[in-house]
């Protein structure tokens, strides 16, 4: 059916020089300069992290609000939703009426 076209490459016209060749050379260090003496590390004694009962008792309570909170938001979205929806279809109801009402009339 359809085929692509292909683009293909000019061919020179003219002289062409032959390409140039590269020839390696060798590659030699920067000197590098002297380092200053290092300081004594002093290891610590105590852990970086350290886990207490109360900390403990803070990230769950934390965690509990963040989901309760989440939760209330989308369970209010869900709500929002339900009751626009109802709203809608007492209005077609309404407005069904309505129309049927006129047409009675004549």
């Amino acid at each position: 059916m359809l085929r692509p076209k292909i683009p293909t490459m000019p061919t020179p016209v003219g002289v062409t020089a032959p390409p140039a060749v590269v020839q390696p050379t060798a590659v030699e260090p920067a000197p590098q300069p002297m380092a200053p003496a290092a300081a004594p590390v002093v290891p610590t004694t105590r852990p970086t992290v350290q886990i207490t009962p109360g900390s403990v008792l803070a990230v769950v309570g934390a965690g509990t609000a963040v989901v309760l909170v989440i939760g209330t938001v989308l369970v209010s979205m869900l709500l929002a939703t339900a009751v626009t929806a109802a709203s809608v279809a007492v209005c077609a109801v309404v407005v069904r009426s309505l129309l049927n009402g006129q047409r009675r009339q004549r």
